[in-house]
Parts: structure tokens; sequence; C-alpha cells
């Protein structure tokens, strides 16, 4: 369950980044606070990487930056919050707001994938985004991932 991999110390409600790359330094650093052992720049490196691919940016206001990393153990999330967005060079075009930035080890497929189901689950619920961006705190954040995980949509 993403509720698992996500705590109150690990969303940051007001990120100060106005770009991708920023914003891509300042989840990393939530992440790295969380676990120590991981190598920043292998880490921003994955992550770069897999954006050039495709753009994470997917659904309107929200990106899921996601990268297998040799040095994560597991699976590692950071969560932030932008009131007034980031240019993200989004398929839609627009600026997102919310982003959720995962790190997983290499050959753990399994666990990827249904963490990312799970992201993709909580993410599509239609009220998702008015929800999330009335939150002020973390741990009002990290209550409302975990109600969308756990209730049932209709």
């Amino acid at each position: 369950m993403l509720s698992k991999l996500i705590t109150p110390a690990n969303i940051k409600v007001d990120l100060e980044s106005t770009d991708k790359e920023e914003v891509f330094e300042e989840l990393l650093e939530v992440i790295v606070a969380a676990q120590p052992g991981i190598n920043r720049q292998e880490a921003l490196k994955a992550l770069t990487i897999r954006e050039e691919k495709m753009c994470t940016g997917i659904i309107p206001g929200i990106a899921v930056p996601h990268a297998v990393c040799s040095s994560v153990h597991g699976a590692v999330a950071a969560v932030g919050l932008s009131r007034d967005g980031i240019e993200y060079a989004s398929l839609d075009g627009t600026p997102v707001n919310f982003i959720i930035m995962l790190l997983f080890a290499q050959g753990d497929t399994e666990s990827h994938l249904q963490t990312m189901k799970d992201v993709a689950s909580v993410l599509q619920h239609p009220d998702f985004m008015k929800v999330i961006m009335e939150k002020k705190t973390p741990q009002e954040v990290y209550d409302a991932l975990y109600n969308f995980e756990t209730e049932p949509q209709e």
C-alpha cells in the first residue's frame, strides 16, 4: 500500500521549486533524509533519464517521477505540493501542483509495479486534487492519501 511508503515526514506542503529540475532536487532532499544511504547523484541521474524517455506529468496538475536506483533499499517516496504550480513540461502543457516521487531498488519489479498501480488508483479519484490542495499540513495530506487509498471508489 502507498500509505506504507509515505509518512508525514516525507511530505512537503509548500514546495519552493518553480521548475522540474528544482523540484527533483528538493524532493530528493526529503528522500535522502528518510534513507541516508541513497546516492543522491545516482538517484537524480536515474530520475532524469527516466523523465527523458517520457514525461511523468501525465495527469492534469499531477506528476509521478519515478526511477530504479541501486542505492535504494526497497522503495522510498516523497510528496510535494506547490500552491503556485511548477513548470513541468507535462503532457497537457499545464503546471503541476502535486508530485509524488518514487525510487525503487533494482530487481524488485513486482513491488515497483504494485506501487505504481496503487498510486494510479489513488490519483484517479475525481476529487483527488480538490481535496489534497485544501490540506495545509503534512499530517492532513497523509490522512487524505490514506483515505483515498482505503475508501472504495464510487
